[in-house]
């Protein structure tokens, strides 16, 4: 078997555990069927880097270029997708036929990796924010690495419900309500009074929101409704956003900021950086905590891979103390909470 066939393979697998059995199934039939031979299986199979999901993600690419031509009206992959079922055949018969038909877009599509910006994830940034306010007691200036359009820098004003507590204004558009075990931190005053990031290729919420639905997997309507209202809070509270190498951009954007908490945040982003890149991120940000001061904070706020779910870790300076907060779902469906303080420093 080839390693793109396992690649392929491996993404079905997490696929199904993630709720999409229309993904899990798309992604089996390319690890099965796919082969050399037309432009975009010869592009696929040549891909130069690593495929996998835990790098240049190939198989979402593909899964997201596809899904962009079906919303944008192909009607072979509309004959297909969801809420409609065909069978295998029938189905790798379309898929197929688009790739020849589309090639060119498909592979033009392919050369920007995923960039879901998946809004559950703030299920672990929005009580993360309240257990640093309640530490802190300053405003926020709310910055985040690998922030694709930057929905997730709005996490202030989604509504989060955890258990019996609940976070974020009556009136906010986006709801989380994710299956919440532990105990939940206690609300505090939260107030973001800046937001920004960087990105490779930040898009835009409204001009490029076809990109963003594209890469939402077909049979998850519950995803594409969240997004779309996360575009619209999104209207209303802006951010600015930098394309750019996220070193590049933590050497220069981490600077003090007087009379603020500077929280630096990133969701199953890191990964994403090569090995150099992430030593240099890891330095720049502790360079960034050794200039920090009571008067001016810094905070990184991390929901990364650990090999069994998403570890929400925090490191707070002055003093840099890190404090494992949580475990959570990839996609924020769940959320395991373990601590409701910071270690002290």
């Amino acid at each position: 078997m080839s390693e793109i066939a396992k690649t392929f393979l491996q993404q079905s697998k997490s696929c199904g555990k993630l709720g999409s059995p229309f993904m899990e199934r798309l992604m089996r039939l390319c690890g099965e069927r796919l082969t050399p031979g037309g432009a975009v299986a010869d592009h696929i199979f040549g891909w130069q880097g690593d495929p996998s999901p835990n790098a240049d993600s190939v198989p979402l690419r593909l899964a997201g270029a596809l899904h962009m031509l079906k919303r944008g009206g192909n009607r072979i992959l509309g004959a297909v997708y969801p809420p409609l079922a065909p069978d295998d055949d029938a189905f790798w018969a379309a898929i197929v036929s688009v790739l020849e038909t589309e090639a060119d877009q498909i592979i033009a599509l392919m050369a920007s990796p995923p960039q879901t910006n998946e809004v559950r994830r703030s299920v672990a940034i929005i009580p993360a924010l309240h257990v640093l306010a309640a530490k802190v007691g300053l405003p926020i200036h709310l910055s985040e690495v690998g922030a694709s359009a930057g929905l997730n820098l709005r996490a202030d004003q989604f509504r989060l419900h955890a258990g019996p507590t609940i976070y974020g204004p009556d009136e906010a558009q986006v709801v989380l309500t994710p299956d919440w075990d532990g105990p939940a931190p206690a609300p505090a005053p939260l107030t973001v009074v800046a937001r920004d990031g960087v990105d490779l290729n930040p898009l835009d919420p409204a001009r490029d929101a076809a990109r963003l639905f594209g890469y939402l997997w077909p049979d998850q309507a519950d995803r594409i409704a969240r997004t779309e209202a996360a575009i619209a809070t999104a209207a209303a509270h802006p951010a600015t956003l930098a394309r750019g190498d996220a070193v590049d951009w933590l050497e220069s954007a981490l600077a003090p900021v007087p009379g603020c908490l500077r929280v630096l945040f990133h969701t199953i982003a890191w990964q994403y950086l090569s090995p150099e890149g992430q030593r240099a991120g890891d330095e720049a940000i502790a360079k960034a905590g050794a200039a920090a001061t009571d008067a001016a904070p810094l905070a990184r706020v991390a929901m990364e891979a650990d090999g069994r779910s998403a570890a929400l870790n925090v490191q707070l300076w002055p003093g840099g103390a890190r404090t494992h907060l949580a475990q959570v779902d990839y996609h924020g469906r769940w959320i395991t909470w373990m601590q409701t303080q910071l270690t002290q420093r």
